[in-house]
């Protein structure tokens, strides 16, 4: 497994999703509202020449949003072969992981925040919480998978 991780911020929490998880990472210029989105959903932006939902992850992790800054950053990855663009409120550091240094999550942890850990890495004195991708995208709960919009199925419209 590749070592190298994109570190980013959230709340004043260090994450790392694999960087081959990461397509690019850039500023965020325009949100698009969009009606009736998800509430994790800030709207859609335009991104080299697509159109992608984004994602807060400070909704998504259940912290209260806060405005965009010059720090804010879209993290575009690729989930199931589909783009979605990840809010974050910083994100500009490349950082290599040893496998041995990513700690399990406690078992305390086991909830809705803890499905979406891969697991806990000690780098130095400082603690990056290294995200698991589709988890966040997934959920175990039906119920709250149609709630969030953010099942990556295709949708079915009947005509």
């Amino acid at each position: 497994m590749n070592d190298n991780y994109i570190v980013f911020s959230v709340a004043g929490t260090s994450y790392a999703l694999p960087s081959q998880d990461v397509a690019h990472v850039e500023m965020i210029e325009e949100v698009t509202r969009v009606p009736n989105a998800p509430h994790v959903v800030d709207g859609v932006v335009f991104s080299r020449g697509e159109v992608l939902p984004a994602v807060s992850l400070r909704a998504r992790f259940g912290f209260e949003r806060v405005p965009y800054d010059s720090r804010t950053r879209l993290l575009v990855v690729r989930p199931s072969g589909r783009l979605i663009g990840l809010v974050a409120d910083a994100a500009r550091e490349f950082v290599t992981i040893p496998p041995a240094s990513i700690r399990p999550p406690h078992e305390g942890l086991a909830g809705l925040s803890g499905r979406y850990l891969r697991g806990i890495a000690a780098i130095g004195d400082r603690m990056i919480v290294v995200l698991d991708l589709d988890a966040i995208f997934d959920a175990d709960d039906p119920a709250e998978a149609a709630s969030s919009g953010l099942t990556l199925q295709p949708s079915q419209e009947s005509r």
